[in-house]
């Protein structure tokens, strides 16, 4: 068998050669300053973090979880949390998924779609004023219910769960909306219109043709719109009860970092909170791996 013997062209090549032969060329490198800005902002962090949360002040390595889940007072944010988090993820996709049906079908669906997404333009802290002042014991909303007479009192809707489920839902809409028109619209519609031609009516071609295909997207916008409503901190102190039943596990890691000033019990909180949305991302995606992950285009066969 012949051998590869080194010449002298092969030691004057270029190191821009050499690098091109192992497939390093100027298009990777243009990943290079992503890959920095990752470590930088992301791991970096989110490492020291980790660390911190193993180095208290008094006690051993795992002193701060240890007060954690020791005292009901902190443990218990994990489910204020989650009561919040999920069944906000859920109406947010029950809304989005018929809505994205209806709007792949207008001719308007830019116009309809920037609308629909105003919200988020709007931000948290705007949302909660205008839920204060709507949803308020003096707001339009229980004024105009007692001048119909529907109800002799004002009713509560803010400075509790009521209030943060709300805003919730009206910042976390259009996020999910736009990941689920994203799944709905990628789907051949040929498929849909070959099951009506077999017979098949609206609900049975949703649920033997459209939803199937549609589970494994649905379940990507699902972690992503947890994720985000998990890390809910501005609403619940505006318009829910920080030291009550909206004291959410975002509020623990504050008190412990700028009230307590105790960084590293800042971080473990922050690393319980991590590990908490980490477990249900998993669970979603391995559920989500049961269902069909096939193509969504139609074709001839």
């Amino acid at each position: 068998m012949a051998s590869i013997i080194s010449t002298p062209f092969d030691n004057r090549m270029s190191l821009r050669r050499r690098l091109a032969l192992r497939g390093i060329d100027g298009v990777t490198l243009l990943v290079l300053p992503a890959v920095l800005f990752l470590l930088a902002v992301f791991i970096y962090p989110f490492i020291y973090g980790l660390i911190l949360s193993f180095t208290p002040a008094e006690g051993g390595a795992f002193a701060n979880y240890r007060k954690f889940f020791s005292d009901p007072f902190l443990y218990d944010t994990i489910l204020t949390t989650l009561w919040l988090a999920v069944p906000v993820t859920i109406i947010s996709i029950a809304i989005a998924l018929p809505v994205a049906f209806r709007v792949r079908l207008m001719t308007h669906q830019r116009l309809l779609t920037t609308i629909l997404v105003l919200p988020v333009t709007l931000g948290t802290v705007l949302v909660a004023e205008g839920l204060l002042n709507y949803l308020g014991p003096q707001g339009w909303f229980s004024r105009t219910l007692m001048l119909l007479g529907a109800i002799d009192r004002p009713l509560k809707l803010t400075n509790n769960y009521w209030g943060v489920f709300a805003s919730l839902i009206i910042t976390g809409f259009p996020f999910t909306f736009l990941l689920t028109l994203s799944y709905v619209s990628g789907i051949d519609p040929a498929l849909e219109q070959a099951a009506a031609t077999h017979g098949a009516r609206s609900w049975q071609r949703f649920r033997y043709v459209m939803l199937p295909l549609l589970i494994p997207g649905l379940a990507i916008s699902f972690c992503l719109s947890f994720v985000q409503a998990f890390a809910v901190f501005p609403s619940a102190i505006l318009l829910g009860a920080p030291a009550g039943p909206t004291r959410v596990i975002s509020i623990a890691a504050y008190q412990a970092a700028f009230e307590q000033y105790d960084y590293s019990m800042a971080s473990a909180v922050a690393m319980i909170m991590a590990v908490v949305q980490l477990l249900i991302v998993v669970a979603i995606l391995g559920i989500r791996n049961m269902f069909y992950r096939g193509s969504t285009a139609g074709g001839k066969g």
